[in-house]
């Protein structure tokens, strides 16, 4: 359950009401020591992105029962981004309720605990990043955020605020794999910086935490799923879905 930060596929939160339970979703088990809550919501659960065919009450039904979850854990701030598959990052301060959409970001940090971060996905990589503390980063990797090296600028922000990379746990969520994510030679060049004359396929989360180590961060855990394979499980965009998942990670705030 979530109160213990470990939700297995399947549990029910006996406090929600909503028909929105949160049944299904991929939990990051090895943050619930910090007292942070992680993970990524499954096809069962429904599509949190406007571009599919439900209807956007139906959409805005789902955002309000991750909303309502984490404000049962007295998390009273959500902040999401218009995502652009860019590399900035956006340090968040507290002392502000309710839904923040900043615009133009593709990554979201925040030191101080009761903050929730959120974003979407379907087959880029969700990537978490919890400290001791209960400051977190959560950032959105495509190609084109995994070449500008957009991990580093989520360690950066928290690097600056007084946590080490070092102490950083890292967990790559599902994301299309490496046998499935085929990209053309100039977008294996950008993302390898070696040359090749036909497409090339490439696994992004490997290329991530390659980037995470260099710069530091020791404690790395992967998803086994991938999008593509796991289509009945996971949205994906290769696949042709035009729905999408969340990733979404908060520090309970402590007693």
């Amino acid at each position: 359950m979530f109160g213990s930060g470990r939700l297995r596929e399947g549990s029910h939160l006996p406090e929600a009401k909503d028909p929105y339970v949160l049944d299904n979703v991929e939990v990051v088990d090895d943050f619930s020591a910090f007292g942070v809550q992680a993970f990524t919501t499954t096809r069962a659960f429904g599509t949190f992105g406007a571009g599919g065919a439900d209807p956007i009450s139906d959409v805005l039904g789902r955002w309000d029962a991750v909303i309502a979850h984490a404000a049962s854990h007295g998390v009273g701030r959500l902040a999401t981004a218009k995502q652009v598959h860019g590399a900035s990052v956006l340090v968040h301060a507290s002392g502000w309720e309710g839904w923040l959409r900043a615009t133009e970001a593709d990554g979201h940090a925040v030191i101080a605990r009761g903050t929730a971060l959120a974003v979407t996905v379907a087959d880029c990589v969700p990537v978490f990043l919890a400290h001791p503390s209960g400051a977190v980063a959560l950032l959105h990797s495509g190609w084109r955020g995994t070449a500008a090296r957009i991990v580093e600028q989520g360690i950066a922000a928290l690097e600056h605020r007084g946590c080490r990379a070092s102490e950083l746990r890292l967990h790559l969520g599902p994301a299309i794999c490496g046998r499935c994510y085929e990209v053309s030679a100039d977008v294996y060049r950008r993302l390898t910086g070696q040359t090749v004359a036909a497409p090339r396929v490439v696994d992004l989360r490997a290329l991530i935490a390659a980037h995470a180590r260099e710069r530091g961060v020791q404690h790395i855990t992967i998803s086994e799923r991938c999008t593509r394979h796991d289509n009945a499980r996971f949205f994906s965009h290769r696949a042709g879905d035009a729905g999408r998942q969340i990733a979404m990670l908060f520090a309970v705030p402590l007693p």
